[in-house]
């Protein structure tokens, strides 16, 4: 839904709740992603690289996790409209950019999940829970799910770092306040 003009007495911030997650799922996405690069950078089968994978997927479950729960709270609790004065092609490009960003919160690390099945090892999350093994490993489909985790984590890459620079606009040059929503 695109966001309508502030009623008077409307609010005009997310609440506590909306706010924890964002900011939590933003820490752990950007964790990841860093984990990410770095153990792909390491040489060889080391035991560095096995338990930063193991970081790296624990951190993508409990994105998965969240995301499903910031997107109830997102359906339950809505968001708060933007300002009156905002023109409409910035709050359609806004809509269009958080559609995009909450649907790779869920695909990065399905397919995440999936590359690990099929290349034959099952996620354990916090080395105590295994998560069900949907498929079995296939060196056919492993190549395929890897790239395509790739192309989809910097595709959530590049919209981070287009929501980031969207915000910083808002407040540094338009100064309307639209960063102040989503601050603590």
């Amino acid at each position: 839904m695109i966001h309508s003009a502030t009623p008077a007495g409307s609010p005009r911030r997310y609440g506590g709740v909306a706010i924890l997650l964002h900011w939590l799922i933003a820490l752990l996405v950007a964790a990841a992603f860093t984990l990410g690069l770095t153990m792909v950078d390491i040489p060889g089968l080391t035991p560095t690289k096995l338990k930063y994978f193991s970081w790296h997927k624990w951190l993508g479950v409990t994105v998965l996790a969240l995301a499903c729960l910031r997107l109830l709270w997102r359906i339950t609790h809505g968001a708060p409209p933007y300002d009156a004065g905002m023109p409409a092609w910035q709050a359609k490009a806004a809509h269009a950019l958080h559609g995009l960003l909450y649907l790779l919160l869920f695909a990065v690390p399905m397919s995440g999940y999936f590359y690990s099945l099929a290349a034959g090892v099952p996620v354990v999350y916090l080395g105590v829970l295994p998560l069900p093994v949907l498929i079995g490993p296939d060196q056919e489909l492993k190549p395929i799910l890897k790239q395509l985790h790739y192309a989809l984590t910097m595709i959530l890459a590049a919209g981070v770092a287009g929501h980031v620079l969207a915000a910083l606009k808002h407040q540094f040059i338009d100064r309307d306040g639209v960063l102040r929503r989503m601050l603590p």
